[in-house]
This record gives structure tokens, sequence and C-alpha cells, in this order.
């Protein structure tokens, strides 16, 4: 493995894009990091210590931080994002996903969950002054894990990575407790480390253990295991899909410079007082001007943040399964002022559903990701119906720095009305033989028939008719021929050999075509006869059948006596 580590230390930590790149990261690379649990293995549970409550890491900021700074204008931004994760969390996330693909293709790991996680957990270390090695200034660690107001978890680490040697604390950009680090720690920068305070490592590390278990991510029940895995919360889960949604849009994907870390107050370290002066001879009093009242400091106005998703229209949509929803209410986004909340991110999905998988129009997935206009407004996009009968929610989610909020609506699927099936107008032939006429020898069977039944010029479905020989008399009455003389005729015949004179086509089908049975016409005179093919009684097709006698053959010629001898 030496020399794919030298490669992986010389690569530069820009995007892994080409095949080359991801080619070296082989599927041993990867497996080889875990060093307890083998890459799809152990599938960790909700009741895993990584699932227990560990507390919120960026409770320890000064202040909540928000997301970095946009790309300055004119910069590329690739994945059309309006707002950037830190350049090296970007190349971390990437890096671990197609470290992943390689080890576990089965997985189907986006990058954009480890984004999810990593925004959720440490705002992908803002603030904690991450550098371009994937370290970062500051430690990141959450509460201590002692059972007061979070989960008691005793220390299995002797403080190597939470520095407290009596109780675990989660630790890094992506919040690893130790013992679970112990067990899925591993290399994603190929120095020979697995420290869960390098964003490298700790995104690698979380794409393994998300995937354990033989884990399919692109399946939503799979996605949902592996979040509840990592934390045994509902919001926690949907607020991670929620921003991994809005990356998967293009919505924070451009990469931007890492930013400083964060100022950290720290308490003056004790001093011991001075010894008191010598006392000295009482001053003659001076008399004390009257102090000016002091200039009182404006308090400044904070700025608004976002506030509430306000709907604007019904709680509840219908539509009849198949079809699209009519009708959709409007969303409006409310900063804590009161006005609109302008370009701002809203995140729709479909969840709980029973309908046999409704999906935005647009493109088919189950969430989108739309932003407000000028007035704060968006409408719900365009939802096409699941097959079957049932409900969903329908939830619009918008997410801040320091607020998650959202709206969510009832949502039925009704049953599909029938749709009535066309009446045919026309039948006609169809076979390469339409146009001749049907002729037989007596003797042998008409094959190869078929015909079209049309509504309006279009190929009409499930039309049933009858085919039948008869006459017409001078009226021109249909009359049949008479079933006790088949045979007579030419006639078809059933499953047990029966002559029939008349029978029941098969339904027509998708494309409005039904082939006739073969008509036999052994023991029939030559002659001339009609059948009828009927639909109703406007749609009648008459066909004439000629049938002529077989070619007379003139016996061998055979040596004749002469009388001579």
């Amino acid at each position: 493995m030496k020399p794919l580590h030298r490669h992986l230390v010389n690569t530069s930590r820009k995007v892994m894009c080409t095949a080359a790149l991801a080619a070296s990261l082989t599927t041993a690379a990867v497996v080889t990091n875990t060093p307890i649990a083998g890459a799809g293995e152990a599938e960790p549970t909700p009741d895993s210590p990584q699932a227990t409550d560990r507390g919120d890491a960026r409770l320890e900021l000064p202040d909540l931080v928000a997301d970095p700074p946009p790309a300055p204008p004119g910069a590329a931004s690739p994945d059309g994002a309006t707002a950037g994760i830190p350049a090296t969390a970007l190349d971390a996330y990437k890096r671990a996903g197609i470290s992943v693909a390689a080890a576990l293709p089965g997985c189907h790991l986006p990058w954009q969950l480890l984004a999810g996680i990593g925004r959720v957990e440490s705002v992908h270390a803002s603030g904690y002054g991450l550098k371009a090695d994937g370290y970062t200034e500051k430690a990141i660690r959450g509460p201590r894990l002692d059972g007061n107001g979070f989960a008691e978890i005793k220390d299995t680490d002797k403080g190597e990575w939470d520095a407290d040697a009596e109780y675990d604390r989660a630790v890094g950009p992506m919040q690893f407790i130790p013992s679970t680090w112990s067990t899925w720690g591993a290399d994603g920068n190929a120095d020979g480390k697995r420290d869960p305070n390098n964003i490298y490592d700790a995104a690698l590390g979380a794409g393994l253990y998300l995937c354990a278990g033989q884990r399919n991510l692109s399946d939503a029940g799979d996605l949902d295991k592996a979040i509840l895995s990592y934390n045994r919360s509902r919001e926690y889960v949907n607020t991670v899909l929620g921003y991994m949604r809005q990356y998967q849009a293009g919505q924070g994907a451009t990469p931007v410079p890492n930013p400083p870390s964060g100022n950290y107050p720290t308490p003056n370290p004790p001093t011991l007082p001075a010894p008191p002066p010598a006392p000295a001879p009482a001053p003659t009093p001076t008399p004390t001007p009257t102090p000016k009242p002091p200039t009182p400091t404006p308090t400044p106005t904070p700025k608004p943040t976002l506030g509430k998703l306000v709907r604007i229209g019904t709680a509840e949509v219908t539509a009849e399964a198949g079809t699209e929803f009519e009708r959709l209410p409007l969303i409006k986004a409310v900063l804590t002022d009161g006005m609109p909340a302008v370009d701002q991110a809203i995140v729709f999905s479909v969840d709980d559903d029973t309908t046999g998988r409704t999906v935005f129009a647009a493109d088919g997935k189950d969430f989108a990701v739309l932003r407000t206009n000028a007035k704060g407004l968006v409408r719900v996009p365009k939802l096409k119906a699941g097959l079957k009968a049932g409900t969903f929610t329908l939830r619009a989610t918008a997410y801040a720095a320091s607020a998650e909020v959202s709206v969510r609506f009832g949502a039925k699927v009704t049953p599909a009305k029938p749709v009535p099936v066309p009446e045919a107008d026309k039948l006609v032939r169809s076979d390469a033989n339409a146009g001749k006429a049907l002729t037989a020898e007596a003797g042998t069977a008409i094959k190869g028939v078929q015909f079209l039944a049309t509504a309006k010029d279009k190929p009409v479905a499930e039309a049933k008719a009858t085919a039948g020989l008869g006459t017409k008399d001078k009226d021109g009455k249909w009359v049949p021929a008479d079933p006790a003389k088949a045979g007579e005729t030419p006639y078809f015949l059933d499953k047990d050999g029966k002559k029939l004179t008349e029978l029941a086509l098969p339904a027509t089908a998708a494309d409005g075509k039904i082939d006739l049975p073969e008509l036999s016409t052994t023991g029939v005179a030559a002659g001339t006869y009609t059948l009828r093919v009927r639909i109703s009684d406007q749609v009648v097709l008459f066909l004439e059948i000629t049938v002529t006698e077989p070619p007379v053959t003139e016996p061998p010629a055979t040596d004749q006596p002469t009388g001579k001898s």
C-alpha cells in the first residue's frame, strides 16, 4: 500500500473528479482504514453510543456560526450555489464520497449527506479555524456526557481525543463519540493517522459508519436508519436531509475560503493582591469638579433573522391517482421583524407517503428546493400523485444559522376514476393481403386474416366482436347460417373439434387489432359465401369468401396392351 499512500499524500486537496484519481482510491485502501469493524459490517443502530443525546457542539461558539459567506462576484460556481462550504470541508466530503464508493459501491453514499451532517454538527468547522490540512486551530468538543442534561457515557479513550479522562465528549467536525471512533476511525488523507479532529479523517469515518450493515442509501428506509444511527432524533434526521437536499440542488455547494477561527474568550489567570503601600500624609483636599453625565451608548438594533413560514391557502391538497395536484398553496417566509425573507431557500419534501410514490413533476424526485421572491413568497412546486389511493405529508422547511422553521400540509390521493373505453366506429382488414379477396380451394383453410378497430382513426383496445357465416335476404337483412348445417359453409373449429358457424372473437389488443381464427373448407362445396364480423349494429364488416374446386389431376400414364405378340 505504500505507493498508494505516497500518491495520496502528493495529491492536491482539490475535488478528485478525474477517473484516474478516483480509481486510485481502491477498495483495499479504504477498507484497511477500519481497524475493528470491517467496511459494510457491524451495522450501528439508533441504540449505538453515537446516536445518544450528546449535545450540540455549536453551542460552545460565542454565537451560532452562520453559513460561510458566499463566493465573491464573478467567482466560479460549479454547482450553481449562492452560499459556500469552506473549500477544505467540501474537498473532504467529496473525497470521502469517492473513497466509500470505491470500497462499498452498493452503498450509494452522496457526499451531500456528509455535508449535511457536517453542517448540523459543526457548521463545517467554521469558527474553529479550519486549515488546509483538515485540522482546526481550536478543538471542537461537545458537552461533557455526564448524564446532566445529556447521555451519560463514561470515559472510553482515557482523554486521548476529548481531553476528559472521566466522561466522554463528542469530538471533531463530525462529532464522533470516542468509542465510535475507535471502531470506525479512518485515515482520509493518507497521513498515517486516524484523527477525529481532522475533517478528512472524520468525513471518511462518517461515510463508512453510515454505510455499515450493507446499507443502500439510495433507499429511503436505509437512509433514514443511517442518519438515526448517527443521532437518535427525528428533528436531526429532518435537518440533515434538508441541508443535503439543498446541497444536491446546488444551494451552498460552492467552495469558499476557510473562515478564521472565532474569538473565544479565555478567563484571566488568578493574581495575588499587591501589598498595601505605606501610609502617606493626608493631602489638602481640593474641590472635586462636578462630572458631566456620560453620553448614553445607543443599543444596536439586532439584525432580523428568519422567523417563520406562513401557509397561504388550503391546509390540505387532493388529487386523483396518477394526476397532478391543482391549486397548490403559497408559502411566505417572514423575518423576525415581520418583513419578507427574500431569496430564502425552501426545501419541499414528500414524507410518510402511502400513495405509491408521489413526486414533484419537474424531475420525479420526492423533494425540491426553491427560493422566495421579492415578497418572500414561493408556490409549492407541481406535484404528481402516486398511482394508488393514500395520504402523505407535504413539508416546507427553511434553514438558517439559528433557526429551522417549517409548515406541513395534509395531502390525499383518491382512487382514479375509470377511464371510459372509446367505442369503435370503424372496422377494416389490416393483414398483409387486405386488398385481396378471400379465396380458398376446397379442403384447405383460410389463415392470416386480421382486423383493426378504430375510433376517430385511433386504435381501440378491448373492443369485442363476433364472426359468423350467413347470407343476406332480399331485404338485406342478415340471416345467420344454420348451426345444424355446419360444414355446408366454411366453418371454425372449437377446442374439441366441433364445427361452428359463429364465433366470439377475443377482445382487440392495445393496438386495436384482432386475428381471425382459421376457417376450414374441408367438405365444403365450391361456391361463394359471406362472412360477417360485427362489433355493433353500426360497426359491421362483410367479407365475401370464394371456395374453388381443387384442380383436376390427370392419372399417371400406364403401359396399355396392344394385342400384338
